[in-house]
């Protein structure tokens, strides 16, 4: 049985499913059937398969060797310019309305760092009416998770 997947930003998943595809892509590019791929990279045609489709699951070795049976290598090279982070430094109470009725015990504030905003999506999130958010307070909640909760909200 398959490992959960564990949680990844929405970019590191197209990655994988981008290095996926070119797997598949130069398997069947040389004619190799998915069995014989598979028994070359010393895998189940079953985790070649989850390969090619880039689940996170798979074990990089895996990947490293479905990419190895097929003639491909992997090589990491440096960013051209460091990653920017999607969070805000501040997070103005006034953007995001939810928020700001959670944070209604704290007068006279305005704003918050992401981290104590993340702290109180995530202590009143029984409160939270989640189905009315609107799509830049679900982006700013799903960026605090991702950044800053390892991918998990706490609740």
């Amino acid at each position: 049985m398959p490992a959960k997947a564990p949680p990844v930003p929405p970019h590191i998943a197209a990655q994988l499913e981008a290095l996926g595809k070119r797997i598949r892509a130069q398997r069947e590019r040389q004619k190799v059937t998915a069995t014989d791929a598979a028994e070359a990279a010393g895998m189940s045609r079953v985790t070649l398969h989850r390969v090619e489709r880039g689940e996170p699951s798979v074990t990089m070795g895996a990947y490293a060797s479905a990419m190895s049976a097929v003639g491909l290598s992997l090589q990491v090279r440096e960013p051209k310019a460091p990653f920017a982070s999607a969070l805000p430094a501040v997070v103005r109470l006034d953007d995001y309305p939810a928020l700001k009725q959670l944070a209604w015990q704290l007068p006279g504030v305005t704003e918050l760092s992401p981290a104590q905003a993340l702290d109180l999506y995530e202590r009143n999130w029984r409160h939270l009416d989640r189905e009315g958010l609107a799509p830049q307070e679900r982006r700013l909640i799903q960026t605090l998770v991702d950044e800053l909760g390892g991918g998990r909200l706490l609740v």
